[in-house]
Formats: structure tokens, C-alpha cells, sequence
């Protein structure tokens, strides 16, 4: 990390938060448009370069830490949620961010990705996700479509694929919200929500892959007269369409149908809701069975967050008993010897 750094004035810029190093994906990659969106949007953050933290696990998506000009860590496979939850645990001054992929995640790392997301923990979680994997030259992943032709799966996949959004909300975290490679905007508005929240922040980024699955998000990340992306925006009708003619409406039984926009019914998005039946409907809505895509912001609410919860009980324990001897509680009670 640079020690100088800004404008002139004492505010950070994009460039600052740009490294010295050579930024290394396939050509046509989506994490570029990512990165480029996530070092112009830091700066509005107002928060120093030394008090962010970037942790990734494995794969393409984990070179991040090398471009972010602010400290970070490049771990393994499927462990950053764990290695960022100690870090958010002991050091509340600090901007904690976790960049990962749908292998990285959701595979070997799924475990702690859930229990990261159940706690609550102050921190924000990026899932680039693009059906495969891509630093391994090409395999499925646990999002690739059921029946697709991977090096892996010569004859198809038969594997059903997760929903990452689908698991988030099921995980009960607090922030869940999905973006596109492709729309720095709506992105930027996402990723200005997460950091804004208080406790774990799931973003899923449709990101693309040019050499092991190309056009996979296709439908929606090239859609800039909003054919095909519904956005989701808080206490808003949910309509869509090039003439906004489409619309959504909840069923009796809690499902969610397509509609016309001028329809009885339509829903009203409430990212707020107290549970988080509304929002997992809407994690089902797909291309395929409604005729869209959502994106934006699908849960944001409030709830005790891990850290603050860990804090205190350690405060009270002092209060109580006063500061620890480890020395003394390793030779409390029963002990033995080994030699």
C-alpha cells in the first residue's frame, strides 16, 4: 500500500485504490468490470485505505486482494468467511470485505458461508458467479444449469444447481441483494446498500466467463432497454418490461406468478419485511419460469450482529471475574501431564 494517496485535497480517488500490479484474467472476463466498479465506488466510503480489508479464497476471483491497494489476504479454498470472521470478531475499525466465486463458496466453503450469514457477522460478502469454474480450466460448479457439458460432466451435469440467493435468505442473513457485471450503476447502488448495513451483507455479481461459459447471464446482462431485468426497488410496484407492462403478483399459497401490470394484485417489494418469506418467493422468480430476472436489493433488515453480541459477552466477563490468566485456566481443575 502506498503511503500517499488522494487528490490534493485529503480524499481519496479511484486511482488510489488501484496497485501496482498487473491485473491478470482471460480477456472479456467480468471481474474486470467489477473491479473497476469496486475501486471507483471505495472512495465514497470516506474510509482509509488502512482500515479496509479484502479476503478472498481460491480462484479467479481471489486475485482481488492483489488490486485493491488496501490490506488483504489471499486464503484458501473456501475458508475466507471463517479467516474474515476472526479478523471483523477482534478488530471493529476496520471495512471487512470477502470476494469469492460460486466453486469457492458454495462448494468446500459452503459450511462456512451459511454459518457466516446465521451469525450475523459485520462483514460483506461478494459472490462472483459464473456457472463454472474457471481457474481449473472449466469444470461445473455447484451453480452450473442441470445438463450442462463441462470437461467434468462430458455428458451433462446432473447435479441440481443452487440458487446463491435462495441460500443466503435461507441462511436468515440480513442483506441479500444480486448485480451485474455489466451495470456499473445498479452495482454501484447494491454495493452502496451493503456497506451501509450493519452485519453480514450477501451480494451475488452475475459475472461472466468468456472461455469456459460464455453467455451465460446473456438474457439479463445484456439488457439495457430492461426486456428481461426486473429491478427491485424498496416499497415500489414490481413491473417490468420495455414499457413496464409486466408485472408480479403473490399467490395464495405464498409462490409468485407473472402478471400483467394492470393486473389486481401486483407486488409491492418490501426488502424490510419481517420475515423472509417475501423475499425468498423472489429468489425464485427466474428467466425461465417468469420471464425475468431480479436484481437489486431482495432482504435489508436488522438484527443483533455477532460481533457487537461477542463484545459484550466479553465485557461482562470482565466485569465479573476480571481479566483472564490463561496460565491460571490451563492449570485449573483436573490436569495431566504427557512425556
Amino acid at each position: 500500500m502506498s503511503e500517499n494517496g488522494g487528490n490534493g485535497n485529503g480524499a481519496l480517488t479511484a486511482k488510489d485504490f488501484r496497485t501496482d500490479q498487473e491485473v491478470r484474467w482471460c480477456p472479456g472476463c467480468g471481474d474486470y468490470a467489477i473491479l473497476a466498479a469496486l475501486q471507483s465506488f471505495m472512495p465514497e466510503l470516506g474510509i482509509k485505505r488502512e482500515n479496509t480489508v479484502f479476503i478472498s479464497g481460491i480462484g479467479c476471483a481471489a486475485r482481488f486482494p492483489y488490486y485493491m491497494n488496501t490490506y488483504g489476504m489471499h486464503s484458501i479454498h473456501g475458508r475466507a468467511p471463517a479467516i474474515a470472521t476472526g479478523l471483523a470478531t477482534t478488530r471493529a475499525d476496520l471495512s471487512v470485505w470477502v470476494v469469492t466465486g460460486d466453486g469457492d463458496a458454495l462448494s468446500i466453503g459452503g459450511n462456512h458461508l451459511i454459518h457466516a450469514l446465521r451469525r450475523n457477522v459485520n462483514f460483506k460478502i461478494l459472490l462472483f458467479n459464473n456457472r463454472v469454474y474457471g481457474l481449473t480450466k472449466g469444470q461445473y460448479s455447484p451453480t452450473s444449469q442441470l445438463g450442462m457439458v463441462t470437461k467434468s460432466t462430458p455428458l451433462g451435469s446432473i447435479d441440481w444447481p443452487f440458487n446463491p440467493i435462495s441460500l443466503a435468505i435461507g441462511a436468515e442473513a440480513t442483506f441479500v441483494a444480486r448485480a451485474i457485471d455489466t451495470d456499473k450503476k445498479g452495482m454501484t447502488e447494491v454495493l452502496r446498500a451493503a456497506a451501509e448495513h450493519r452485519g453480514s451483507a450477501f451480494v451475488e455479481i452475475f459475472q461472466n466467463c468468456p472461455i469456459f461459459n460464455d453467455d451465460a447471464f446473456d438474457d439479463v446482462r445484456d439488457d439495457k432497454e430492461g426486456v428481461n431485468r426486473i429491478v427491485l426497488r424498496d416499497g415500489e410496484p414490481i413491473v417490468w418490461g420495455s414499457e413496464k407492462q409486466k408485472a408480479l403478483r403473490q399467490r395464495s399459497d405464498g409462490s409468485i406468478e407473472a402478471c400483467a401490470s394492470d393486473d389486481a394484485g401486483v407486488l409491492v417489494h418490501s426488502a424490510s419485511h419481517e420475515t423472509a418469506a417475501l423475499a425468498f418467493a423472489l429468489s425464485r422468480v427466474s428467466q425461465e419460469r417468469h420471464g425475468g430476472t431480479p436484481v437489486g436489493i431482495f432482504r435489508n433488515i436488522g438484527r443483533p450482529v455477532y460481533d457487537d453480541l461477542m463484545a459484550e459477552q466479553l465485557e461482562a466477563a470482565e466485569e465479573k471475574r476480571g481479566k483472564g490468566d490463561l496460565a491460571e485456566l490451563l492449570h485449573s481443575g483436573e490436569t495431566w501431564v504427557v512425556g
